[in-house]
């Protein structure tokens, strides 16, 4: 059922974030390697004596304390070689939404100079990318209060140049934001320097406690409000965001939302409520999630809670979905597919599959409907998405959108065709 010919193999290339085909500028690497010559950053006055190539500086660049006033903290994000492909999907997601942290940077030499707007959405945003670390903090002025590693390898460990650099950020007094599976508060050489410079580090995924992990309990039967998970055909195919671009504009027009993170990406982007659930035991991720979504309909008392999905239910690599379905109970799924996409993301030998297939599964797995369908526009055209989502409304009879390219009423009707009581809730008419 695909609307689009065959596209040739590539290699993770992003999904969630880039534009339509027709409107992406071609991105030419303009820097060298980007490992850092750092012995010289030892403190805020900077004298830089890189050699890379269009990195030379004559004079010293006097770095400037931050602003202790600041409401929200600054950070650089490190995404070497990955800024814009799917293995740098947290670099993408915090460069398009952070509550918690200003970006003030993204740090890949294969594409300094470039704005990261441009890249992820050919829409400059301020944001720019960096040679090194180096070249980071002489364009921020300041030594950040975070380096946050913002890569999602599937391997889920530091490279040894990695780790070296990360070392030399805590050298500098920058805080370290790690979203790993390999938790560096740990590590003895990293919680020795933790102390000595006094700066703490932020393993996202590292579970809490196994003595207070939490069963599932039944609670969930508690949460009276509606209950939506965003899921897709694929991993890395855009449910966090639009589970975010979701939730922002049931907010916007008087519908209380509230979103559940289920991944690091989220909780790193200021998820109030969520838990790494690929990190957490598999006998204890239906409760986790439960206990997280039972806390955030006590405390906020929302009209609806939306939950990040995490891989999907079809795809044998992963089976983070089937904890959602079940620790959520969901009462409505939205469902994300790539049309575009010809296979799995890192399996070539596996053909994606249709919506209707996975929609099948869904509703077969969990006692739930899927009310909606939101389109990735990976390799389409504006045109191409269009073509695909009258086709998909056509075939599925339910209504279909892109929540990047689309206005977002359409999601927030999605949600209202489903649960018509929350249209009594809704102080700004939709269009």
């Amino acid at each position: 059922m695909s609307i689009v010919p065959p596209y040739p193999p590539q290699a993770r290339s992003y999904s969630q974030q880039a534009p339509p085909i027709s409107t992406v500028q071609t991105l030419t690497d303009t820097a060298s390697s980007s490992s850092d010559s750092l012995s010289t950053l030892s403190n805020p006055l900077i004298a830089n004596r890189e050699h890379a190539a269009g990195n030379d500086l004559a004079t010293p660049v006097q770095m400037q304390s931050l602003d202790t006033k600041k409401k929200i903290a600054t950070a650089v994000v490190y995404c070497e070689g990955n800024f814009g492909a799917i293995d740098g999907k947290t670099a993408n997601g915090l460069v398009r939404y952070s509550e918690k942290y200003e970006i003030l940077s993204v740090i890949d030499s294969e594409k300094a100079g470039l704005d990261t707007g441009m890249v992820l959405d050919n829409k400059p945003n301020a944001i720019p990318i960096c040679n090194n670390l180096t070249d980071s903090l002489i364009k921020a002025g300041c030594v950040p209060d975070y380096f946050i590693f913002g890569m999602a390898p599937s391997s889920g460990m530091l490279s040894k140049d990695e780790r070296s650099l990360m070392l030399k950020a805590m050298d500098l007094g920058m805080n370290i934001v790690n979203g790993l599976h390999e938790f560096l508060s740990d590590d003895p050489e990293f919680s020795a320097l933790s102390a000595e410079k006094n700066v703490e580090i932020l393993d996202i995924r590292k579970p809490r406690p196994h003595k207070e992990l939490r069963m599932f309990s039944g609670r969930i039967a508690e949460v009276t409000c509606p209950r939506i998970a965003v899921l897709g055909t694929d991993c890395a195919i855009g449910k966090r965001t639009t589970a975010t671009i979701l939730t922002h504009a049931l907010n916007d027009c008087g519908i209380k939302a509230v979103m559940i993170g289920t991944g690091q990406t989220g909780l790193i982007q200021g998820a109030r409520y969520g838990v790494a659930l690929d990190a957490v035991p598999s006998q204890f991720c239906a409760g986790e999630l439960e206990a997280t979504i039972v806390e955030a309909f006590e405390i906020e008392n929302p009209d609806v809670i939306i939950i990040e999905g995490q891989g999907a239910l079809g795809h044998p690599a992963f089976s983070t979905t089937s904890f959602i379905l079940r620790g959520s109970c969901p009462d409505g799924v939205v469902l994300q597919h790539a049309p575009g996409r010809p296979h799995r993301c890192d399996f070539e030998q596996m053909a994606i599959p249709a919506p209707a297939t996975e929609i099948n599964l869904i509703q077969t797995f969990a006692e739930t409907k899927v009310i909606g369908l939101t389109i990735n526009h990976e390799k389409l055209t504006d045109a191409e998405v269009t073509a695909a989502i009258a086709l998909y409304e056509h075939e599925l009879g339910i209504p279909a959108t892109d929540a990047l390219t689309r206005p977002t009423e359409h999601l927030v009707e999605i949600v209202l065709s489903a649960f018509p009581e929350l249209k009594e809730r809704v102080t700004v008419p939709t269009q």
